[in-house]
């Protein structure tokens, strides 16, 4: 949840900064607009990952820490009990 705001900043102001290539008519744009589509389409992709799929992931497969005195497994994921 720390991550919601600055993660999609991040990605949104680089983009901004990749459009005038992606758009450009002059000379040398036949390389740079591959490459801004390219950049534009990493950082859409690795956002998403970042914000869908990993945490996904951390809760499939990784080690989710009860609080204090609780002992149950939930939703089928063993939990670290605090020591």
């Amino acid at each position: 949840m720390t991550r919601l705001r600055p993660v999609p900043m991040t990605a949104l102001v680089t983009s901004l900064g990749v459009v005038p290539m992606a758009i450009a008519t002059g000379a040398g744009a036949e390389v740079q607009k591959p490459l801004a589509t390219v950049v534009i389409g990493g950082l859409i992709s690795a956002t998403l990952l970042n914000l869908l799929v990993l945490p996904a992931h951390y809760v499939c497969f990784g080690r989710v820490q009860a609080p204090a005195g609780d002992t149950e497994i939930s939703a089928g994921v063993r939990t670290a009990l605090a020591e």
